[in-house]
């Protein structure tokens, strides 16, 4: 379960988030969706949580993996 102010390690970063940095939970769209802040400010993406954890995808053009991968801290 995931609310609004969870604290997000990263633990597989991109351009945006970054490998090992802790991110805060924002806004919850449904049990599947909600934001993931970049920032202080309100910056952010809309992440998954499923069968493969928690993540957000970004779209490219390439054959890599270009999905942001984060544990939930305790």
């Amino acid at each position: 379960m995931i609310n609004t102010g969870d604290k997000l390690k990263c633990i597989q970063g991109n351009d945006v988030y970054l490998e090992g940095e802790i991110y805060t939970v924002g806004r919850i769209v449904n049990n599947k969706y909600f934001q993931i802040l970049t920032s202080s400010n309100d910056d952010h993406w809309y992440a998954t949580l499923d069968n493969e954890g928690i993540y957000v995808s970004f779209d490219s053009n390439t054959a890599q993996d270009n999905k942001a991968r984060f544990d939930k801290l305790a």
